[in-house]
């Protein structure tokens, strides 16, 4: 792609053609350049896309290219991958391919595009706006077109790192255009107060120190949301006599809004009040200026018009870029706790065993483990409430502290109040924790313990029964008492431990999963998980879901 500006006879070359993935997730979208291959897709912390729905496999697929044509090959996920929602294995992609990794949630997917981008290490942004602050125009060539020039480079760029050098170069251009001494960029900040982003003077110094501008017209130009252009500061009365004008000697004072104007659909027209300033733009002289041209005027108000959407362009990309390497950090951290929460199932005569989690983000709060100590088979399966960070670090606390008790062989109960303990005397907030606790002996007998967790299910002769008696969560009352229940397992018996992410899941009209589905499918003997992905159709789980299930042998 090339740029040419037929006024000042310049070229800038861009960057090489090269396939984009445009990842849409609602109302949001991010690019990602295909630059190298095999371009691997899945939800392990290593691949080229991340994929965080849980219904795609942890090696999904991946992109490859062959003899010019790119490819997109399923590795056997679980799921599926789609294109244009129907299910492939191998697949030529071509123009505008709408692409899915296990759900076909229709707010989420990913769209194969040719579009432009730029290989290599370095920053396009910075090379792009390095040409631009040192063009050399024809001398015939106006202050207008050279600004509408500007303006129409830096609008391609598309560089989370560039918003520093568009600041910079916009503060150049303006004091070229204006023969100002210095000038200014104030950003807004998110507390509606004014920050200094970047300050030049004439000779390309950089500038730090905002004490010697005039803040009180700083102040005007906001609250009245106008310009303020003012060429001789000496033959006005109401500015003559302020401190900062006369302290520094300020004659020529200009200050500009920077604001983003919503267009109605309806109507196409721009309403003045919707306008949204993201900034102000100020410059000043010591001298006396010349009276500005209706030319210059003309251009100062297309920096106040135009200026504001670029900034907004490099601050919503670095916020892109920040988001990706945020969930980089959690993907890796994902990886972190699978691997410290990794159970190992044990192999016991007298029980058959089977477990399975599913976080809904990319790290999640339940937990499940299976313990065998003193030749007894012990059951655990936990949710902590909320998602995301903060419980998957409970989580992993309150697994290591159950498990180091289990081995030592402390009663169930006693487990029951120490945890509790913990979580009310940590003062966590609104964290608190449901729970399971199960004691299988080789004979059958069971203790089991549940914290306002949902009942399992138990199936004996194909009956379902559901051991109603209960405590209350860990964490919510410290002087909370435990008891436990007491009842007999024979052979070809199950207990099917579940979170409520089972048993709540939604479809797409919005019903649960709910109780009667979960013992139905569960005493016919069909997979949980399979049975609660085909009821949601796509929709993406609100909740982790975890189960495990212990067929008792005798």
């Amino acid at each position: 792609m090339s740029s040419h500006a037929s006024t000042a006879n310049l070229t800038i070359v861009g960057a090489a053609e090269v396939p984009v993935l445009v990842r849409v997730e609602g109302d949001k979208e991010q690019s990602i350049p295909l630059i190298s291959f095999p371009f691997t897709i899945g939800r392990r912390a290593e691949k080229n896309l991340i994929i965080t729905d849980p219904m795609a496999s942890r090696d999904h697929a991946e992109i490859v290219q062959m003899s010019g044509e790119y490819y997109l090959l399923d590795l056997g996920s679980k799921h599926g991958t789609y294109v244009n929602g129907v299910s492939i294995k191998r697949h030529k992609l071509l123009n505008n391919d709408h692409l899915q990794f296990g759900s076909t949630n229709e707010r989420n997917y990913i769209v194969f595009l040719y579009g432009t981008t730029t290989q290599g290490g370095t920053s396009p942004a910075r090379e792009l706006l390095s040409q631009i602050s040192g063009l050399q125009v024809k001398e015939e060539a106006s202050d207008l077109e050279k600004l509408a020039f500007f303006l129409e480079v830096a609008r391609k760029l598309n560089s989370g790192g560039a918003i520093h050098e568009i600041l910079n170069t916009l503060v150049e251009a303006t004091l070229r255009i204006t023969g100002a001494e210095r000038g200014f960029v104030f950003l807004m900040r998110k507390d509606g107060e004014l920050e200094l982003a970047v300050g030049r003077n004439s000779s390309g110094d950089e500038l730090r120190d905002d004490r010697t501008i005039s803040h009180s017209i700083l102040k005007d130009a906001m609250n009245s949301a106008s310009r303020v252009i003012i060429t001789d500061t000496a033959s006005h009365s109401d500015l003559a006599a302020r401190q900062s004008i006369v302290a520094h000697d300020l004659r020529t004072v200009i200050c500009m809004p920077l604001y983003r104007r919503t267009v109605s659909a309806q109507e196409q027209t721009i309403d003045s009040e919707s306008r949204a300033i993201t900034g102000v733009l100020y410059l000043d002289s010591r001298f006396a200026s010349r009276d500005l041209s209706g030319l210059s005027r003309d251009i100062l108000n297309t920096v106040a018009t135009e200026a504001a959407a670029l900034i907004e362009t490099a601050q919503l990309a670095q916020a892109e870029e920040n988001a990706r390497l945020y969930q980089k950090e959690l993907a890796i951290a994902a990886g972190i706790q699978q691997r410290l929460m990794t159970v190992v199932i044990p192999e016991v005569p007298f029980a058959r065993l089977r477990a399975r989690s599913l976080p809904c983000q990319e790290i999640g709060g339940d937990f499940y483990d299976a313990v065998l100590a003193d030749g007894s088979l012990y059951l655990v399966l936990a949710d902590i409430c909320g998602k995301g960070v903060s419980a998957a670090i409970l989580a992993s606390i309150l697994q290591g502290m159950i498990y180091s008790q289990l081995v030592a062989r402390v009663p169930l109960s006693d487990i029951a109040l120490a945890v509790n303990r913990f979580l009310c005397v940590k003062k966590l907030g609104e964290k608190y924790a449901t729970l399971n606790l199960l004691r299988v002996d080789p004979n059958g007998d069971c203790e089991f313990l549940n914290c306002g967790h949902v009942p399992p299910v138990r199936v004996c002769k194909g009956e379902v029964a559901r051991p109603g008696e209960g405590n209350l969560p860990l964490g919510l009352i410290p002087t909370a008492e435990y008891s436990t229940y007491k009842f007999q397992l024979k052979p070809g018996d199950r207990m099917v431990l579940v979170s409520d992410g089972v048993n709540e899941a939604q479809n797409n009209a919005g019903d649960f999963f709910g109780d009667e589905r979960l013992e139905s499918t569960v005493v016919s003997g069909q997979d949980l998980f399979g049975a609660v992905s085909a009821f949601a159709e796509g929709a993406p789980p609100s909740d982790d879901c975890t189960t495990v299930e212990l067929e008792y042998l005798g």
